[in-house]
């Protein structure tokens, strides 16, 4: 599988912990990338897993929170913490891919700060793999914070 040719999906269905937000995504990448970045793990828990969609394709209900980090916002739910998305103003949506039943089947195409892995968190298969200095080698506006 190429990154340059994406596997597309059409609908599917998210929602929260407590059921308050619910989240449909028509046409979207069925596919995953995962962050191991110290953010990114603070934020999910272990590693960041998430699919992208257009802004278009999405429709979103319930209350969201949003908090603003230094290189996207992140969505989450105020009322059980869930946390749903990243995104950039007008860019595509990067869903939290465990919220979604539906995307259980989506390959994992690409995983980056995989040098700042926890053991009990590592992928296999094959995928694309870039260690920290590779991947702000070419995002050099992403330089990772501790």
């Amino acid at each position: 599988m190429s990154v340059d040719e994406p596997v597309m999906a059409q609908g599917v269905e998210g929602r929260c912990l407590c059921g308050a937000i619910t989240i449909e995504v028509g046409i979207h990448r069925a596919e995953t990338g995962a962050c191991h970045c110290a953010r990114c793990r603070r934020w999910s828990g272990v590693a960041l897993n998430v699919f992208t969609a257009a802004p278009d394709q999405v429709t979103v209900t319930g209350e969201v929170a949003i908090y603003e980090s230094e290189i996207a916002e992140r969505a989450f739910c105020p009322r059980c913490g869930t946390s749903l998305w990243l995104q950039n103003p007008g860019e595509d949506y990067e869903f939290m891919v465990g919220i979604f039943d539906g995307a259980k089947d989506y390959p994992l195409i690409s995983e980056i700060y995989i040098d700042r892995a926890f053991a009990s968190c590592r992928f296999a298969g094959e995928h694309t793999r870039s260690t920290q200095a590779d991947y702000e080698a070419k995002h050099p506006h992403i330089a990772e914070v501790d």
